[in-house]
């Protein structure tokens, strides 16, 4: 395998620095799925924490070396998840975060981070302008940007995910991901790759947010003038050169799906799996729905990534009335 930014021994390493809370998130089968995709599917849950996704596990990473090497302030553009996630691992390091996110993030991801102590700041654009401005603050101020994917740290911390894959008792021949920057897809990749090279890694981004899909393919950075997608955790327009080359390594391939197809997932994780998650968690389903022949007979591996959802949109998306007061 060619070399990445990434380590074995540095991803093992973080293990150790990881909160308990975040490690050893369940992996069981969903055997109601079985019927309508053709195939065993086990979920790898990372909402089970305290900001139900899988950020948490790189934000204690960053936090705590910054913490320990006397850092004091950090900033971070954030989708939403990570912001959560910066504002939990630091507020119990004694450091001041701030997030700054766009003001059409969900609702509910915002209310978040500022429940968490977080100074929140919000741009009139999209993901791509928050990073811009995050990057300025930084600059102006003179204090750490925490930058999701380019930072080693939020990729290792999300490969400590693939260390737990891989000790898992059952056999499984591929393992869904959901793609935005990369941090999930690169650190996981890396563990599986070195660890239990046979198994498929495959990246799923929405048709509405394929800037890192379409430059995998073209094995250059492309970028995109829009989004549109309800996946907004994976809704990204520039993707980070660096995080495409270790990607251009251990992906063995990245596809797009629809929003009917997301929406799909999201209800089917909720009917047979009771979970409520966000869109970008349901693409691992909802690559399997649109491609059913490819992973006939498999066992397959999607990764729920996030459950931090606006639950009015979670309703009509997956067609649930909400409950009457």
């Amino acid at each position: 395998m060619q070399e990445t930014r990434l380590d074995i021994d540095r991803i093992r390493a973080a293990r150790r620095l990881i909160d308990p809370l975040f490690l050893d998130t369940p992996l069981y089968p969903v055997q109601g799925l079985q019927p309508d995709l053709g195939c065993a599917v086990s979920v790898k849950l990372e909402t089970a924490n305290p900001v139900r996704s899988f950020k948490g596990r790189g934000t204690e990473l960053v936090a705590g070396l910054f913490a320990a090497d006397g850092g004091g302030a950090v900033v971070c553009a954030s989708a939403g998840n990570l912001g959560q996630a910066l504002a939990w691992s630091g507020r119990g390091r004694g450091l001041d975060v701030t997030v700054v996110a766009s003001r059409f993030a969900p609702t509910a991801k915002l209310d978040r981070i500022r429940a968490l102590g977080a100074d929140l700041e919000l741009v009139d654009g999209d993901f791509d302008l928050a990073r811009e401005r995050a990057a300025t603050i930084a600059r102006h101020d003179g204090i750490r940007l925490v930058e999701d994917s380019l930072d080693l740290e939020t990729c290792e911390g999300a490969a400590t995910i693939g260390l737990e894959l891989v000790d898992a008792v059952a056999p499984f021949d591929a393992v869904l991901i959901a793609l935005g920057g990369g941090a999930l897809a690169t650190g996981v990749g890396q563990v599986l790759k070195t660890m239990a090279p046979g198994v498929e890694v495959i990246c799923v981004q929405p048709l509405g947010a394929p800037a890192m899909t379409l430059s995998w393919r073209q094995r250059r950075v492309l970028t995109t003038d829009s989004t549109d997608t309800i996946a907004d955790g994976v809704a990204g327009r520039r993707p980070i050169p660096a995080v495409l080359d270790d990607l251009l390594v251990l992906a063995d391939d990245a596809v797009l799906v629809r929003e009917e197809s997301i929406t799909a997932g999201m209800r089917m994780l909720l009917d047979h799996a009771g979970l409520v998650v966000e869109p970008s968690a349901a693409l691992g389903v909802a690559a399997i729905l649109e491609d059913r022949e490819r992973f006939a007979g498999r066992h397959v591996v999607t990764i729920v990534c996030g459950s931090n959802v606006d639950l009015a949109n979670y309703h009509r998306w997956v067609g649930v009335a909400p409950a009457v007061p």
